[in-house]
C-alpha cells in the first residue's frame, strides 16, 4: 500500500484485482497499514468491511475486475473505499431467514457509521466510514434499541412501559441472542464461536 500524511489525515491507495484469492492479501494489508499507522482499535471491523466490499466486487463486477481500495483515517475515523469499473449500484434489500447470500451491505450497514456509494467518471466507489468517536458508539446503542423494538413488535411482546421499558428491552435482547445462535446452529456453525468473538469485538470497543 502507499501512503501518506496530510497534516492530521492519513491515505492509503492499494490498486487490485477482484480475485477470491486476493481478498485474504486484502485483509492482510489493511491490518498492516492501521497497525503502522497506529490504529489497530479499527482492524477487525476495516478487514470484516474490505472483505465484504471485495466480495461485492467479485460477485457483482466480476473475478479479475480492476478495483482499488482506498482507506483514509483521522484520529477517531476510518473511511473505506472500494472503487470499481461498473456503474451498476448496489441496492440494500430485503433479504428472506434462509437466504444464504445478500446479507453483505447489511453488514456493513449495521456496523458502519455511514455508507454510501459515489458516481465516478470510470465507475462507482462503494465507502464505509467507521468511528471510535464515543458519540458513534451511542449510535450502536441506538441501533441495537431499533432493533429489539422491531423484535418485540414481530413477536407480539406487549407494548412497553415507560417504567420497565429497560428490564423488557433487556429480556427482548436475551430472546433476540437466543434466535440468532438458533440461526447460527441451524446453518452448522458454531454458537459458542460466535459468541466469543462477539465478546471481542465488545471489549476491543469498550478499551
Amino acid at each position: 500500500m502507499s501512503g501518506h500524511d496530510n497534516a492530521s489525515q492519513l491515505r492509503s491507495v492499494l490498486p487490485f484485482k477482484a480475485e477470491p484469492v486476493v481478498v485474504r492479501d486484502l485483509r492482510r494489508a489493511v491490518r498492516g497499514q492501521l497497525v503502522e499507522w497506529r490504529l489497530s482499535a479499527f482492524v477487525e471491523e476495516a478487514e470484516l468491511a474490505v472483505s465484504e466490499l471485495a466480495a461485492n466486487v467479485i460477485k457483482h463486477v466480476g473475478k479479475g475486475a480492476a478495483a482499488t481500495l482506498v482507506l483514509e483515517a483521522t484520529a477517531d475515523r476510518l473511511r473505506i473505499e472500494l472503487h470499481d469499473k461498473s456503474y451498476q449500484v448496489p441496492v440494500l434489500g430485503l433479504v428472506a431467514c434462509d437466504d444464504e447470500r445478500g446479507r453483505g451491505l447489511h453488514l456493513l450497514a449495521g456496523m458502519a457509521a455511514d455508507w454510501g456509494t459515489l458516481l465516478t467518471a470510470t465507475g462507482k466507489a462503494v465507502w464505509c466510514e467507521l468511528s471510535s468517536d464515543p458519540e458513534m458508539n451511542c449510535r450502536r446503542v441506538q441501533r441495537a434499541e431499533a432493533v429489539l423494538t422491531k423484535y418485540r413488535s414481530e413477536v407480539g411482546a406487549m407494548p412497553l412501559l415507560q417504567s420497565r421499558s429497560a428490564q423488557a428491552l433487556e429480556e427482548s435482547a436475551i430472546d433476540l441472542i437466543a434466535d440468532v445462535l438458533h440461526w447460527v446452529t441451524a446453518r452448522g456453525g458454531d454458537p459458542d464461536g460466535l459468541l466469543d468473538r462477539a465478546q471481542m469485538h465488545f471489549e476491543a470497543e469498550a478499551a
